[in-house]
This record gives structure tokens, sequence and C-alpha cells, in this order.
């Protein structure tokens, strides 16, 4: 049984990992055999997505900075605090960097039997293709038909170094009237954020930090990278016995730290068939396709959207200059149940 992964970004080295533990032969096709990422760039991990890395694809527990509580707040509720997830002695999510679980899954990768970066695409060689590169040929002939959003901003991102703090566990994200800002602590030193600015296109991001600032005593502001915003949600998922994969399936604005957590979760949706699978007797073909879009796309769909939804609304309210809304929300969250809900979704997803 043969499968290939077209690209060979963090998704799919992950992907790859999974496969091989499962004893099928993994190939990554791909123009360049390693992927440089910026080391200002972070993910969040949900918990849940914690354990099935560790548990399926591979321990990271030595990379993760654990968070174990969320601060939102508006511009326009002044400096109180929206929203407020704690989850007691348990921690919500962890922090962790790009470049770093990138180089540990290209190590361990590199050291098994059941692995090979290859240049060239052969479609006949392989059982199942699954293409998370957005640039591939396949991609354009099959995978180009996408419900599309251009959010007209950008996201700022970069490594704040600090004053030591004696416990910098708790994540901060503030919507200011020019779009969310996100305090991402990474150590009890060093602050990821990410500002997805709405506006001119040169804005003195660093002022703008020390101006929405009221946690840190910052010594220094590391190198700013910056790319555009969109989503994008791909109508079909696979042609014949090719899979699409990754961003290539949706694509999430950065708000809610969630874009790679949807994609653990298709790792996790694809392994469970493939297992199916390999317990029946079954051939890794298209029917794994057929399966997979019949139990994500759904899902990934309206999650997705809720994303952009909760972009929109407090886009909106600081637009016409309000908190009405938000006190809404702020007595909505106060209710146990109703906050314990929303830790739930962003922990696991849609699970219905």
């Amino acid at each position: 049984m043969n499968v290939c992964i077209l690209g060979n970004s963090l998704t799919s080295l992950s992907l790859a990992k999974a496969i091989i533990n499962l004893d099928i032969h993994v190939d990554i096709v791909s123009d360049q055999k390693k992927y440089t990422f910026d080391k200002f760039r972070t993910i969040g991990l949900a918990s849940s997505n914690i354990e099935f890395f560790n548990n399926n694809i591979l321990n990271i527990n030595k990379l993760l900075w654990k968070i174990k509580k969320i601060k939102i707040y508006n511009e326009s509720f002044n400096t109180e605090e929206l929203i407020k997830f704690n989850n007691g002695s348990k921690h919500l999510f962890s922090i962790l960097k790009n470049d770093e679980l990138y180089k540990l899954l290209y190590a361990d990768l590199a050291k098994s039997k059941l692995f090979k970066f290859k240049k060239k695409f052969i479609h006949s060689q392989y059982n199942l293709i699954i293409n998370c590169d957005p640039k591939s040929k396949v991609t354009k002939k099959f995978f180009f038909r996408n419900i599309k959003k251009d959010y007209f901003s950008s996201a700022h991102i970069s490594i704040i170094e600090h004053k030591k703090l004696v416990s910098n566990d708790t994540a901060i994200q503030i919507f200011t009237k020019n779009g969310p800002l996100a305090f991402l602590p990474i150590s009890n030193d060093k602050t990821s954020i990410v500002y997805s600015y709405k506006g001119k296109k040169n804005p003195d991001i660093q002022e703008l930090v020390n101006f929405y600032n009221k946690t840190y005593s910052i010594k220094k502001f590391n190198e700013f990278k910056t790319f555009e915003l969109k989503s994008s949600n791909l109508r079909n998922y696979y042609h014949k016995n090719i899979l699409a994969f990754g961003d290539l399936l949706h694509r999430l604005h950065p708000l809610a730290g969630q874009g790679f957590n949807m994609s653990v979760r298709d790792i996790k949706e694809l392994i469970s068939i493939f297992k199916f699978k390999i317990n029946c007797g079954l051939a890794l073909d298209t029917s794994v396709c057929i399966d997979f879009e019949k139990k994500t796309k759904h899902k990934n769909f309206l999650f997705s959207n809720s994303i952009d939804f909760t972009y929109a609304f407090f886009n909106f309210e600081n637009r016409i200059k309000t908190n009405a809304l938000s006190k809404v929300v702020k007595l909505l969250c106060e209710q146990k149940s109703v906050n314990k809900i929303f830790t739930k979704v962003a922990d696991n997803g849609l699970t219905f």
C-alpha cells in the first residue's frame, strides 16, 4: 500500500508521520525538500489535539508552553474583560513555534524506512494521493473552486521580549477598532503577538501594540512579518483517488488560532477511516476520499463560518461605536454552561 502526499508543509509532515505509524509507506512529493519557517511564527494547539498528536503522531510535550487562561477584551468595552475562559488547574491550549515542530517531525521522518522525499510525481504509483500543495498542478487542475473571502487586512506577527513574569500563562485577545490583537505567551519572558490590522498599508504596529498592551514591560520587538488575510472553503474535497487536505480545504482568519487545529482534527478523522479500512481488509482508494468528505465537509464549513461571524460581529460593533452587543455577550459568557460550551467547541471543534 503506497500513499503520496503532495507538498511539504507542517500539515503534510504531521499527516505523513500519522500514516507511517500505521505501517503504510508514504512519499512526500515536493520541489522543495525542506520548508523554511519564520522563527516568529507560532501556533496554538487545543488540549484534545495535543493528546491526539502525542498518541498518534509524535510526542511534542517538550515544545509546548501551556496556557491556562484566556481573556478577551473589546475596545468599545474599555478595559473591562468581555470574556474569560478558565479551566481550573487544567490548561486550555498550548503555544509552540512552527519551525521547532517542523524540525522535530522532519528529523523523525528522515529515520523511517517507510518514508521518502521525492521531486517527481507519478500518479499510477500510488493507491491514494493527498494534496496539501496549493501550488501543485493537481490543485490548479482539480481543486480551484472555492468560496473565498478577502478581509482586506494584513496579519502582522512578531515576538516581544519583556520583563520576566512569575507565570506567563494567560492569552489575551483585544478586538481593536482596526482588528483583533492577540498576545500569546511562549515563555515567562517572551510572548508572540498577532495583529490582524485593517487599515492603511504601513501602520506603526509597534506603536499600536504599546498602546493596547497593559500587561508586559516590553524590552524588545523582534522583526515583524506580514501577510494578507483571506479565507476560503473548498467546494470539492476530492477527484477520483486524490484528496485535498489542510489549508486547501479551509483557510481561516487567525483571530481564534484554529487553522492548524482544524487540520489536526482532519488528520484524526482521516486516520480513523484508515484504521477502519485496514481492519476490514479494504483498500485505501477513492472510498477513503468519499468517506472523509461525508464526515468532515459540513463540520469544517460551519466551524470556519463561525470564526468569520466572530470577526464580523466585533468589527461591526467597533465600527458603529457601541458596546451594547458586547454587554449581551458578556452576560451570556458569565453563565457557566455557556462558557463551558464555548470552551469545549474551541478544544474539540464541532463534534455532532
